[in-house]
């Protein structure tokens, strides 16, 4: 069996726009559903949801049978997280909360063998094929990718020397954390922060660095792209799910007759 090839390594590195969606609802099903729908990738959250190895595997195993390609984002930047998610399978990891380049150097090694990293070495896992893959262990460097998560003001300003950092392959700004770092919690939209959110896109782009972010609307998701952002997830499946519930709901009670006073009542 050859080894798998990280399609979404090779995507944000020839200069395509990948778009995808997070996974939040820990359900193989949904992510098998929305792989099919024609996602260029998926992020399975470990970091903000109950999602743990097992559950990441049988997700990982649905997004397989699909077109899409996996993201996974540990609960932190640590090293046996990190060894565990690719031992499983997952080849693309988005570090959450790297604040330095001593940060981004750590989260690059664990996902690295040695001499490069500290990855353990274990013969039979999913990653491997269970064993199947013949040159896995000397392969499984070259097929990492490594996003790195810039959430916060100091690591804002920390954005060229995180980058610059050997095998940190993209940045990925978090809007939500960095609007609230910023003074604007739940104030995503807030001028100032999306003039810091389009500063770095652009620091990314002078700095030759992919950049990723996500969008909670196509059309937030769009001005996002227009910024210089090279992939973007638009949505998630929890989102997805509630707000055409919520969608649906008023229009049907906007669209039901009112009910009968007690005095018409039948009983």
């Amino acid at each position: 069996m050859e080894m798998p090839v990280n399609q979404f390594k090779r995507a944000i590195a020839s200069g395509k726009t990948p778009i995808g969606a997070w996974l939040m609802s820990g359900a193989p099903s949904t992510a098998e559903a929305l792989g099919s729908v024609g996602f260029d990738f998926l992020v399975v959250d470990m970091e903000h949801t109950p999602i743990d190895t097992p559950q990441m595997i049988g997700i990982l195993q649905a997004i397989a049978g699909t077109p899409a390609q996996a993201i996974v984002r540990p609960p932190w930047n640590d090293m046996v997280m990190v060894k565990r998610a690719m031992d499983a399978g997952a080849q693309t990891l988005l570090f959450p909360f790297v604040q330095n380049a001593d940060e981004a150097k750590r989260a690059v090694a664990s996902t690295r063998y040695p001499p490069d990293g500290v990855r353990g070495v274990a013969g039979t896992h999913r990653g491997s094929r269970y064993g199947t893959i013949p040159n896995y262990l000397k392969r499984a460097n070259e097929e990492a990718c490594v996003i790195v998560q810039i959430e916060t003001l100091p690591a804002f300003d920390q954005l060229a020397s995180i980058a610059a950092v050997p095998g940190v392959d993209s940045i990925f700004i978090g809007p939500g954390d960095l609007s609230a770092s910023m003074g604007f919690i739940g104030d995503i939209g807030n001028a100032a922060v999306q003039d810091k959110l389009k500063e770095g896109a652009q620091a990314c782009k002078r700095l030759g660095k992919p950049s990723g972010i996500i969008g909670m609307s196509p059309d937030m998701a769009g001005k996002f792209i227009e910024y210089g952002f090279s992939w973007v997830a638009v949505g998630s499946d929890m989102g997805y799910v509630v707000s055409r519930g919520q969608e649906y709901l008023a229009k049907m009670r906007g669209s039901a007759p009112a009910a009968p006073a007690k005095s018409q009542s039948a009983y």
